[in-house]
């Protein structure tokens, strides 16, 4: 997918407050800077932020944080909270490949939502869900480990479920069809729209580890 280039990107997210521009200095202690105790969700590659600022306005008792690492996808996300005052949400810029370095046991879940599926052989070890990004969040959680993802691509869906298994998670909720099972809450994302639109299934899965 090639990516809109948005023009002042860089300044408008330098500005915002929305942004946490010194991220590695909390790693331990994002408590800290939200100046409560309050559990940690992340989500990683937020894209336009739909997903993430809904979740904060309607849970005002958990902190979010989304992870995006390209400017003009990130700047779309600020651009939805000009006038909305929401303490319990930040956004950080960078890339999950060093996800590791940003966080240590301070997240408590963590969103994959429509995640590259990466759909090469080759290339499973980029996937968000392969055993080495289960490896990196092994140092991000705190003691119990939860990861919910939602995704369009069977192929990646079935790959996440022997993936997350084989690492010793347990599926706490899975939906073959997200958009049928009327009993689930679910908040969309913008992309999940579009393939909604288009007839597409919509797979979820929620897996957690002691």
């Amino acid at each position: 997918m090639r990516l809109k280039h948005v023009k002042g990107a860089h300044e408008i997210i330098g500005c915002s407050s929305y942004v946490i521009h010194n991220p590695e200095i909390y790693r331990g202690r994002f408590q800290e800077f939200f100046g409560n105790n309050h559990d940690i969700h992340i989500e990683i590659g937020m894209g336009k932020g739909r997903f993430i600022i809904e979740n904060a306005k309607r849970y005002p008792e958990i902190n979010f944080i989304g992870i995006e690492k390209y400017d003009s996808v990130l700047v779309r996300a600020i651009q939805k909270l000009e006038e909305v005052d929401l303490p319990n949400l930040r956004f950080i810029r960078y890339d999950a490949n060093d996800i590791e370095e940003l966080f240590e046991k301070d997240v408590t879940a963590l969103y994959l939502n429509f995640s590259d599926p990466w759909p090469k052989a080759r290339h499973e070890r980029r996937r968000l869900t392969s055993v080495d990004f289960l490896k990196k969040y092994d140092a991000i959680f705190c003691d119990k480990k939860t990861i919910i993802q939602k995704t369009d691509n069977r192929n990646l869906f079935e790959f996440s479920i022997k993936s997350f298994t084989d690492y010793g998670y347990h599926i706490d909720e899975m939906s073959l069809n997200l958009h049928e099972d009327t009993f689930i809450d679910n908040i969309e994302t913008e992309y999940e729209e579009k393939f909604v639109s288009r007839g597409c299934i919509i797979y979820k899965v929620e897996v957690s580890k002691e």
